[in-house]
C-alpha cells in the first residue's frame, strides 16, 4: 500500500476507536453513481464518436442513403481500409446499424433506438455538418452512386427484354407474380371459395383477407382442401351445394367462382346465391370456359355446359341480381390443352362499397 494511502487507513482507524470510546456506533455509508452522471457519460461518448468530421459527413450520407463500405467510399473519396474504421467506430457506440444482402453489406444510420437525448444531438449537428463545402460535395458523388446502381440494372433489363418473360419464369415459375395480386384485397373481406375443390384458390386469399370461406359439394375434394388449409386459422372449410349455399345472407364481401360454373345444372340458381350471400355491392369474380366443341368433356369431366358465351354470361349476372359486368378473354397458354378462358368480374345490386 503506497504511504499516502496507509497514512489515510491509519487515521480511519484511531477515529473510529475514538468513536466507540465515546459510545458512538460507527454508520455505513453507500456510495452509487447518479443516474444523471451515468447519462452524461453516455453523451460526452456520442460526443467523442462524433468529433470527428469524416465520421459526421459519413452519418449524414447514411441518414440519406444506406451503402456499402465501397459505395462509402466513393461518396467520402477515402479508401475502404479507412471507411471500415470509422464504421467500427461508429457501429461500437450505436450510431449506425448493417445489413447483409447476398455478399455485399449495407450500412445506415441508427436512431431508431436512440434516446431523445441523441436524437437532439444529431439534429444539431446535422443542421452544422449539412452546411459545409465537403457534405454538399458528398451529396453530388451520392447521386452519382445512385446513378451507376440505377445504370446497372437499365443495362441487365436492356439486354434481357427480348428473353425477360422466360427467365422469371425460370427462376421463380410461371405465375409466381400472380400469386401477389390477393395483396390487393381488403384485409377485413369475408372472401368465399365458392366450389374450392383442393383448396388452392383459399389457399392464396387467406393471407391476406380477415376470413375465408370454402365450398363445396365434392366430400372427397373437401378432404384434400382440409388438409391443405389446415394451418390457415381463417379458413372454414364447409360442404354444401352451390345453389343452396350454406351461408347466411350478406356473408361475404366478395366471392369467387373459378372453372366451377359450367359443373352446375342451374347456373342461374347459383348466382343468385351467390348475390344472396354477398353485401350489397360485394364482389363476384368468375373465371370460366369460352364457347366450345368438346363434347367428350361431359362424359370424361362431367361438364354440363360448353363454356360460356358473353351474351350469355351477362343475361345471366343480371338475372342474378348483379352489375357492373367487367368480362375479358384471358390470353391462352401455348402448353395448355383446353378450351380459352374468360374472366368476369361483377358487383351485387344495392350500391354501396363491400364492408370495411
Amino acid at each position: 500500500m503506497p504511504g499516502g494511502a496507509h497514512q489515510q487507513c491509519e487515521k480511519a482507524h484511531q477515529y473510529g476507536r475514538e468513536a466507540s470510546a465515546c459510545g458512538l456506533r460507527p454508520v455505513r455509508v453507500y456510495v452509487t453513481l447518479n443516474p444523471d452522471l451515468r447519462m452524461e457519460a453516455a453523451i460526452f461518448e456520442d460526443l467523442t464518436a462524433l468529433a470527428d468530421a469524416t465520421r459526421s459527413r459519413m452519418l449524414l450520407v447514411l441518414e440519406r442513403q444506406e451503402l456499402t463500405v465501397g459505395e462509402l467510399g466513393t461518396v467520402l473519396q477515402l479508401p475502404q481500409s479507412t471507411v471500415s474504421r470509422h464504421l467500427k467506430t461508429l457501429s461500437d457506440a450505436g450510431w449506425v446499424s448493417s445489413r447483409r444482402d447476398g455478399t455485399s453489406r449495407y450500412y445506415t444510420l441508427a436512431l431508431d433506438e436512440r434516446g431523445q437525448a441523441t436524437r437532439r444531438l444529431w439534429t444539431l449537428l446535422r443542421e452544422q455538418v449539412s452546411l459545409t463545402n465537403g457534405a454538399d460535395q458528398d451529396a453530388r458523388r451520392l447521386k452519382g452512386v445512385l446513378s451507376r446502381r440505377q445504370t446497372a440494372s437499365q443495362e441487365f433489363f436492356s439486354s434481357a427484354a427480348g428473353r425477360w418473360d422466360r427467365l422469371r419464369a425460370e427462376m421463380f415459375g410461371a405465375a409466381s407474380y400472380l400469386q401477389a395480386l390477393p395483396g390487393l384485397l381488403d384485409e377485413s373481406w369475408v372472401v368465399g371459395d365458392l366450389g374450392c375443390g383442393t383448396g388452392q384458390v383459399a389457399a392464396a386469399l387467406a393471407p391476406f383477407v380477415a376470413k375465408v370461406v370454402a365450398v363445396d359439394r365434392s366430400g372427397e375434394m373437401l378432404q384434400t382442401a382440409r388438409r391443405r388449409l389446415r394451418d390457415f386459422a381463417n379458413v372454414d372449410v364447409r360442404r354444401g351445394e352451390l345453389e343452396a349455399l350454406p351461408l347466411d345472407n350478406h356473408a361475404l364481401d366478395a366471392a369467387t367462382l373459378l372453372l366451377v360454373l359450367h359443373h352446375v345444372p342451374d347456373p342461374g340458381a347459383a348466382l343468385q346465391e351467390a348475390a344472396r350471400v354477398l353485401v350489397p355491392g360485394g364482389r363476384l369474380l368468375i373465371c370460366d370456359m369460352l364457347p366450345h366443341d368438346r363434347e367428350e368433356y361431359r362424359q370424361q369431366m362431367g361438364h354440363v355446359w360448353l363454356g360460356f358465351g358473353e351474351d350469355q354470361l351477362r343475361k345471366l349476372l343480371s338475372g342474378a341480381g348483379f352489375e357492373k359486368v367487367r368480362m375479358a378473354t384471358l390470353t391462352a397458354d401455348p402448353s395448355a390443352k383446353g378450351p380459352a378462358l374468360f374472366v368476369a368480374a361483377a358487383s351485387s345490386r344495392g350500391g354501396g362499397a363491400p364492408r370495411h
